[in-house]
Order: C-alpha cells, then structure tokens, then sequence
C-alpha cells in the first residue's frame, strides 16, 4: 500500500492527513500555509513541520505522494514555487501543489458538480457545472475583496472600535473584547498592533466578534449579518451558472462556517431563498479532498 499524505494549507492553519491505502493512521495540524507573492519558502517549511509531526506519529519517515491544496497558488509562479520548496523537504517521493478550492471541490462532489463557499483567514465561491467547468465568485484577496471573512471580520470590528472611541459609532463591547484576546492592553497598544498585523492576526479578531454577538453586542451582531449577506451574494452570483431548473449541491467550508460558529447559521438562513441550492449538513474538510488527489496520483 502507497503511504500519501494529503494537506490543507490555509490562511490560519495547515491539516495534514496520512493514509495507508484507504486507511487514515495519522493526523497534525501545524501553522498557516497559504501562500503570498515571494513566500511560498516560508509556507512551505510551515507546512513541513506539520506533515512531519503526522508522519513521525505514524512512524514513518517519507511518504509516496504528497498532495497539498494551498491558498495563494492560483498563478503558476506561486504554484511552482511552493512545490520545488516542498520538494526539497523530502517529505514524499512526489509532490503535487494544488488549489485549495481544488481540495475542497474534490471532498464535498468528488468529480460531479456542486458549490462550495469558504470562509476562513479569506473567503470565496466556487462551483463546477456538469461539464466540468469551474466558475469562481470572490475570493480576490484581503485588500480587494475575501467579504465576508475573517479578516474583514476582524478589520470590521477595529473600525468600529476606533469610531465607538471617537464617539462617531455606536457604543460596543468589542473594544474590551479585542483588548482581551490580543497583545495590545489599551486603545493606543491596539493601534499600533494593527498598523502590523498580519492578514492571520487579524482574522483572528472574527473570534471576538462572534463571542460579542452571542453576549448580544449589537455592533457585532450587525458584523456577522453584514458576512452572512456577502457570503450569500457570492453564491447567488454562481446560481446562474447552472443551466435548467435541477437541484445544485452545495457545501459549507472554512473555520468561520463550521457546526459550532455563530456565522453558519445566519448564512444558511439565507441560503434558503436559492430555492435550487441543497446545503450537505455533514462537516466538510478539504484535507480529505487532498487526501483524494494524492490516491489517484498513486494509482496512476
């Protein structure tokens, strides 16, 4: 049986699986490996460690085939740069670098048609049509889109603070919230903090959101409905790409939208009036879609 090895690299976290065949034996989970323009050695030694952790869990030193589907690779310099750093990691015989829309595509349909809608560290929507065609709504990046993300979560959140500060928005508890779970200990520790942070960093502000929104801040409740709205326009942009009146799988993926976040059921309220969209209740990991990838490359 071929050893392969299947990973999701995203914006906030990496998960690595290893398979034996058909059978799962390890599991890891290891940093951000999405990739930006002239990085991609450091999302590549970010997901080595990860893929080391799960292969030494399993005592195994190498793989067969090592299929990672990453952010940030949609351009071919990107995507080759990634794989020859990967490769010289010599954590698999063969290395394949894919799209993490790809991995998640392949774990939600298989090879059939369906969308997807991600929302993590950025969001999108993708769909494949019958025909094999993909179509792509979203997903241009922190600075020209990703609505309804993380990070616009996040970035969201610290413009409302700064204006409930001034007095130009209204009051919210997410200025304690935001000074609890960050580095920063007062307003002018945040300002700094955030001319610096990272895309990650501030994604991970999303979390203080949610917790507010549940506690009943208005400010942040209004944030969630506002990326439930965005994230649901990016799927109603893809409805139509559909030909006929048929039913058109659908799937949930990324961090913010899993069972236990407080975004997927207001997304899901909304998704409701695409009367063709049927939404698979079951938790999807993209990880298991490299995983799928990495079993056809070894039967190959």
């Amino acid at each position: 049986m071929s050893i392969i090895i299947g990973v999701d690299a995203g914006g906030s976290k990496s998960s690595v699986l290893v398979a034996d065949g058909e059978r799962t034996i390890a599991r890891a989970t290891g940093g951000a490996g999405a990739v930006r323009a002239g990085r991609a050695l450091q999302a590549a030694s970010r997901i080595a460690v990860a893929v080391r952790q799960a292969l030494t869990s399993a005592n195994l030193l190498q793989g067969d085939v090592l299929v990672v589907g990453a952010a940030g690779v949609g351009r071919d310099p990107e995507r080759n740069e990634l794989r020859e750093a990967l490769r010289t990691e010599r954590l698999a015989e063969r290395v394949v670098v894919t799209g993490d829309l790809d991995i998640a595509l392949e774990a939600a349909f298989g090879a059939g048609p369906g969308l997807v809608i991600v929302s993590g560290t950025g969001s999108v929507a993708v769909a494949r049509t019958a025909d094999g065609a993909r179509h792509r709504s979203g997903g241009y990046g922190w600075q020209m889109g990703d609505e309804g993300s993380g990070y616009t979560i996040g970035r969201a959140a610290l413009l409302a603070v700064g204006k409930a500060r001034d007095g130009r928005g209204p009051a919210t508890s997410l200025g304690e919230m935001l000074l609890g779970g960050t580095p920063p200990r007062s307003f002018e520790d945040l300002v700094r903090w955030s001319t610096t942070a990272e895309p990650a960093e501030v994604a991970a502000l999303a979390r203080a959101v949610f917790q507010a929104a549940g506690a009943g801040d208005a400010v942040s409740k209004q944030l969630v409905d506002t990326a439930a709205d965005e994230l649901a326009g990016m799927v109603h942009a893809l409805i139509s790409r559909f030909p006929g009146k048929g039913a058109i799988p659908g799937a949930l993926a990324g961090g913010n939208l899993g069972p236990d976040r407080p975004l997927r059921a207001p997304l899901l309220e909304r998704l409701k009036r695409e009367r063709r969209l049927e939404i698979r209740e079951a938790p999807l990991d993209p990880a298991e879609g490299a995983l799928a990838i990495a079993r056809r490359a070894a039967g190959a």
